[in-house]
């Protein structure tokens, strides 16, 4: 575990979403949500929800609040761009290249040829306006692979890896850098929105809902919360750490990204996700490359779970009471309505031990209750559409109660999904609707797919969050 104190300067904002009580000294928020308990000098340090670093206490106390989750890093030194070169992976996509270089301007740039049909040529320096190296594998060995011949061919401090298919928005690379005053820092990522968004129906679903688009709130980066791993088509990253933990795994074929986050991250090291930064990506929006690309993404667990905690690719993680409330509700019978109060009426005297010490812990365990089981109610049934289609498939055709359920569940939440982003896309309920359903079959298809390949069923098992 990794001890390097923040510098002077640097600083701490509460997140928005956090709750305070009893003079700030308790702190409830954070990903996965945690109550924390600070002293009362530790409270005075936080003023008006920012904390800035001047001393080792107050060191200790940003260190406290990052790691909690309930604090955001506000970073307030830049090392210079200088010390950073770009690694662009490539397989047959001159086109892409050359769409990128033209975007990179003053940057050291390593482009590692996959043995692409027809090798690279160095560009024009005066054209990019950057200075290109080429490397050549004569064998397509795999982006993990050709990431890596560019991580130990650099010599900077810190390496932005960015595939051809995308293009940097203005001032992407800076937004991230500051990140990395924090010494414990080893990787930070930006957001990954659509460069086309508007040439068909399919490219606005993906606008919204693209599997690289990892949303608006910026967060840490760790294996069970909101924001669990980052997609390797754009990140900034220390070098020396990537170095020491061995790159991204050469044999595996999909999910080396979520694999390279994960062994970070239980080396030591912190992880930022920085959607101040956009980085636009060339979505697939043929129906066909689509449907494929999101099924390819799902056969991904099953190798992450022979390789880590299978309970942290576990495709649903509900509390024991959830499930059991939402079963008795969905019996639609009175002893059903009555087993269901029972089950929150006891898991509500159990988290009210957690806020005893508070005004009023009934109504704010009632409140964090209420949340915590509609949001499980909601993982639910996603996962009934998603991950478990299949299951959820035989189920409707065996039993009329269920059909109806699975029905209603599935409108609601793809409506509901759709609500949530209209803003984004501009797609109609329906469509998105329809589009949002073949995408949960899609990923689900390539999530039991992988599992048959591994002739495991880890990546299958619905888990209980540990508490």
């Amino acid at each position: 575990m990794r001890h390097d104190r923040l510098p002077d300067g640097f600083g701490v904002r509460i997140d928005p979403r956090v709750r305070a009580y009893s003079g700030g000294r308790i702190l409830i928020g954070g990903s996965p949500a945690r109550l924390l308990r600070l002293a009362p000098e530790a409270a005075e340090m936080i003023g008006d929800g920012y904390l800035e670093v001047t001393g080792p206490k107050s060191a200790v106390v940003a260190r406290r609040l990052l790691d909690s989750g309930v604090g955001n890093p506000r970073p307030r030194l830049l090392p210079s761009p200088d010390d950073v070169t770009v690694i662009v992976p490539l397989h047959n996509n001159a086109d892409g290249l050359a769409r990128l270089l033209a975007v990179l301007r003053g940057h050291n740039v390593i482009v590692v040829d996959d043995g692409s049909d027809q090798p690279v040529q160095i560009p024009n320096n005066r054209g990019t306006r950057c200075r290109v190296t080429v490397l050549r594998q004569d064998h397509k060995q795999g982006p993990a692979a050709a990431r890596n011949a560019g991580l130990r061919a650099a010599t900077t401090e810190f390496v932005a890896f960015l595939d051809s298919d995308v293009v940097p928005r203005s001032g992407w690379l800076e937004v991230m850098l500051g990140h990395f005053s924090d010494p414990e820092v080893a990787l930070v990522a930006p957001r990954i929105v659509a460069l086309d968004p508007e040439s068909n129906a399919l490219a606005r679903y993906e606008h919204t809902r693209s599997s690289l688009d990892l949303g608006r709130r910026e967060a840490a980066v760790h294996s069970r919360g909101v924001v669990s791993y980052v997609p390797s088509a754009a990140l900034l990253v220390r070098r020396r750490a990537l170095l020491t933990e061995g790159g991204f795994d050469e044999s595996m074929q999909v999910a080396e990204d979520v694999d390279l986050c994960w062994r970070l991250e239980q080396a030591g090291w912190r992880l930022r996700y920085e959607p101040a930064a956009h980085v636009a990506h060339d979505h697939r929006i043929s129906f066909r490359a689509w449907f494929g690309r999101k099924l390819f993404y799902g056969t991904g667990a099953a190798p992450l779970g022979e390789r880590h905690d299978p309970s942290m690719v576990s495709p649903l993680s509900v509390p024991s009471w959830t499930v059991l409330a939402t079963f008795l509700f969905a019996t639609l019978s009175k002893w059903g309505l009555i087993g269901g109060l029972l089950t929150l009426a006891t898991a509500l005297i159990r988290l009210r031990r957690v806020f005893t010490e508070l005004d009023n812990p009934t109504r704010i365990a009632a409140i964090y209750l209420s949340r915590g089981f509609f949001a499980g109610l909601w993982r639910l049934a996603s996962a009934m559409c998603r991950h478990y289609w299949p299951v959820t498939l035989v189920a409707m055709v065996a039993s009329r109660r269920i059909r109806r359920i699975a029905v209603t569940m599935a409108v609601a939440d793809g409506l509901a999904d759709w609500f949530t982003h209209r803003d984004a896309g501009g797609l109609d309920p329906l469509r998105y609707l329809a589009y949002k359903r073949m995408d949960d079959i899609a990923y689900g298809s390539g999530l039991w797919l992988g599992a048959f390949r591994a002739r495991s069923l880890e990546a299958l098992k619905p888990t209980a969050p540990r508490r």
